[in-house]
């Protein structure tokens, strides 16, 4: 008999539910959320697994990678198509999750999440953390100025040092204000630091790795963009054709097709949206600072002298994705081709 598992996984305690082919409640119950306690609960009630499945979510990278080292074969289901699936049973609680987290296993109706390397991970947190301190400082910002505009200061355009020097030249003489000010400056200063610490950390870490040192030969991308685009797609032949990696990162239109109604739409948006940004940044960098000898920025400035500037950037990017991608798959350095159409 071949059994199939759905884990709903919280921080405490996880429901399990095990059916067999089917879709027949063989066993229920819940389990503390620890890899080891979790597969010895699955050896023990099914002992036929072919499959089981449980949500992505906070906890869902290190529950797959800890239950594949206990041998047991665990798919994650993105939570937005699972939800879908869910949505059918009329009443939500962990244990009616599980067992419809099983039945979509049985069925077989998804596409499961791929899941990265931790060193993929651990690399990437580093990324993140650096955008979410950036986000920091720009907030900040936005705060001195909103702040300024209270008591009737007017600061200059600017940013960096031009926008620190236009606060303290508008300081006024109250020691209240002189004080408030200087504080939030000092806050701005020591997120600037870090952002400064982390962009020398992934610097290094761009150098020593190969695959990001080869993405990184091609025109405008840097260290970010290129671990951001080698940690988001992690594995290269995980794309059958190199041109799904545009549709992965949510770089191509959207489609509704229905009967004699066919509408395209603007692009997805789907995907990692820090990695799609940073795409963007660079097919900018391309489009209006590279050489005028680079094939990509000929074929963008033709695109956007027949479109438009800001689909001509998006088109780049998508490219710019799919050479990136080629230039994995075939380890080889950037080649300055020329691009049909």
């Amino acid at each position: 008999m071949k059994h199939f598992v759905g884990l709903d996984v919280s921080m405490k305690e996880t429901a399990v539910c095990v059916v067999d082919e089917a879709g027949k409640r063989i066993w229920e119950g819940t389990v503390r959320s620890c890899p080891d306690k979790i597969a010895a609960i699955i050896r023990e009630k099914a002992p036929d697994l072919v499959r089981a499945g449980m949500e992505t979510g906070p906890q869902a990278v290190w529950l797959w990678h800890a239950l594949r080292e206990c041998g047991v074969q665990v798919d994650c289901i993105h939570a937005r198509r699972a939800a879908a699936a869910l949505k059918l049973q009329a009443n939500k609680t962990d244990r009616n999750d599980a067992y419809g987290l099983a039945r979509l296993v049985l069925s077989g109706w998804y596409e499961p999440v791929s899941i990265k390397s931790f060193d993929r991970y651990r690399i990437r947190a580093v990324l993140t953390a650096r955008e979410r301190i950036v986000r920091m400082c720009t907030a900040m910002i936005n705060q001195i100025r909103g702040l300024a505009k209270t008591f009737g200061l007017i600061l200059s355009a600017g940013k960096g040092q031009v926008f620190e020097q236009s606060v303290r030249r508008a300081l006024p003489d109250d020691v209240i204000l002189r004080d408030l000010f200087e504080r939030l400056l000092s806050v701005l200063s020591g997120l600037k630091d870090q952002r400064r610490a982390f962009d020398r950390l992934l610097a290094r870490l761009a150098r020593q790795d190969q695959t990001c040192r080869l993405v990184a030969s091609a025109p405008g991308v840097g260290s970010l963009a290129a671990i951001a685009f080698v940690t988001a797609v992690d594995d290269p032949t995980r794309f059958r054709a190199t041109g799904d990696v545009g549709a992965y990162l949510g770089l191509t239109p959207k489609r509704y097709q229905s009967g004699e109604v066919d509408i395209g739409g603007r692009i997805s948006k789907t995907g990692d949206r820090l990695t799609r940004k940073l795409l963007f940044e660079v097919a900018t960098v391309i489009l209006y600072r590279a050489s005028p000898a680079i094939a990509l920025k000929q074929w963008g400035l033709r695109l956007s002298a027949r479109c438009g500037s800001w689909k001509a950037r998006v088109a780049l990017a998508r490219k710019l994705a799919v050479t990136l991608l080629t230039m994995w798959k075939t380890n080889t350095m950037f080649e300055n081709r020329s691009f049909a159409g």
